[in-house]
């Protein structure tokens, strides 16, 4: 667990930073230039719509893991838009509240019980 503790960290701190010289150099316009790719049907639109079907799973996962509560929904959401920052941010916190437990981490405890 320590070391997948290390690469979530690394992860997170990694894109944190990266966006933060982009958005610096760049501004905000993300979505423009990413569904403009896709519509371009090239190699980086290619690569814009796989990384939208990690996003939507990731979504699912995280409201899934919730219950679908309000909360979970609104994690999904987040995960969604906010991509890895948000799911490794989440798993790190999820890892250590739930001590390490890795069937309960992805399932969530009250499925892992069963």
């Amino acid at each position: 667990m320590g070391a997948f503790r290390v690469l979530l960290a690394t992860i997170l701190a990694t894109i944190v930073v990266y966006t933060a010289i982009v958005v610096a150099n760049h501004g905000f316009g993300l979505f423009p230039v990413f569904f403009g790719d896709i519509a371009k049907m090239g190699w980086p639109g290619q690569f814009n719509l796989d990384f939208l079907g990690f996003l939507t799973l990731s979504a699912l996962w995280l409201a899934w893991r919730n219950d679908f509560s309000p909360f979970g929904l609104a994690l999904g959401a987040l995960g969604f838009f906010g991509g890895a920052p948000v799911l490794t941010a989440y798993l790190l916190a999820t890892s250590y509240a739930v001590d390490g437990d890795v069937e309960a981490l992805l399932l969530g405890s009250t499925r892992a019980k069963r």
